[in-house]
C-alpha cells in the first residue's frame, strides 16, 4: 500500500509535520481500521505500535492495583498513542482503547524510535505532543478534584465534541460512568441535567450537542485550558 500523501492526512501531528520530515517516515506508516473496544495497549504490556488517529475518540485507562479503572485522558486526530513511547519505554504504562469507532495510521515500534532519535523534527513535535497531553491530565485531575459530576460530564463531552465530525456521539451511559469513575445513575441524572437546560440530546446510545456555546459555558473553568495550551503549543512550531 502506497504511504499516505500528506495533503489528505487528518491526524493533527502528521499534517503539520514539515513535508520533508513526513516523506520520511511516511514509508512505515500502515493504515488500519480500529472498531469500537479496541485495545490499542495493555498495562505492563510490550509496546508493538505507535498509533495516529484520523477519525475516532480513544481513551488512556487507568487502573488501581484493586482494579478499579478510571480515564485519565482522551484522544483522537490530535494526538498519538501510546504517549509512553516518547520516553522510549518498551512497555505500556496503562490500558489504551477505542471508545468510537476509529481509523488511524500505524507504525512499528521499533521504526518509532529509530525516527525519533533520527528525526529532529518528529521529535520536537512529538514531545510537544506529551507535554499538551500533560496538560490534559493534570485538569482531569482537577476536574475530578472540584467538579461536581454534571460540570465533569460537560467537559468530557466538549473534549468528544472536539474529536468527532457533526455533532452526535454514540455512547452508552455504562462507558460514560466507566471515563468518569462514577456508578451509572449519577450518569443518568447530570445527562437529565444537561438535557434539561437544552444542551444536548440524549437517546440510548447516542448524544447529540444541540447548543455547544452554553455546554461550555455550563462547564465553567473545568473545559478550556488544555485546548488552548493545545493551540500555543502547536502554532508556529516549524
Amino acid at each position: 500500500m502506497p504511504a499516505p500523501q500528506q495533503s489528505m492526512m487528518q491526524n493533527k501531528l502528521l499534517s503539520i509535520l514539515p513535508s520533508p520530515d513526513y516523506e520520511q517516515i511516511a514509508p512505515g506508516l500502515e493504515r488500519v481500521v480500529l472498531p469500537r473496544g479496541t485495545l490499542l495497549g495493555e498495562a505492563g504490556q510490550p509496546i508493538d505500535y505507535v498509533y495516529f488517529l484520523t477519525t475516532g475518540i480513544g481513551s488512556i485507562i487507568a487502573t488501581t492495583p484493586e482494579g478499579r479503572r478510571a480515564e485519565a485522558g482522551v484522544f483522537g486526530f490530535d494526538g498519538y498513542v501510546p504517549t509512553s513511547a516518547v520516553a522510549g519505554t518498551e512497555f505500556n504504562a496503562h490500558d489504551v482503547i477505542i471508545q468510537l469507532d476509529a481509523e488511524a495510521y500505524r507504525m512499528d515500534y521499533d521504526l518509532f524510535r529509530h525516527f525519533m532519535e533520527k528525526n529532529r523534527n518528529l521529535n520536537k513535535l512529538m514531545i510537544r505532543s506529551i507535554e499538551a497531553f500533560a496538560v490534559q491530565l493534570a485538569y482531569t485531575a482537577i476536574s475530578n478534584a472540584l467538579h461536581e459530576v454534571s460540570e465533569r460530564l460537560a467537559r468530557w463531552l466538549l473534549m468528544c465534541h472536539d474529536r468527532v465530525s457533526g455533532n452526535e456521539i454514540a455512547l452508552t451511559h455504562e462507558f460514560i460512568s466507566l471515563m468518569l469513575a462514577v456508578r451509572r445513575p449519577s450518569v443518568t441524572t447530570s445527562l437529565h441535567v444537561l438535557e434539561g437546560n437544552g444542551f444536548i440530546l440524549s437517546q440510548r446510545g447516542n448524544i447529540t450537542i444541540r447548543n455547544r456555546p452554553a455546554l461550555e459555558e455550563f462547564a465553567h473553568d473545568a473545559y478550556g485550558k488544555p485546548e488552548e495550551e493545545y493551540k500555543r503549543l502547536m502554532k508556529d512550531l516549524f
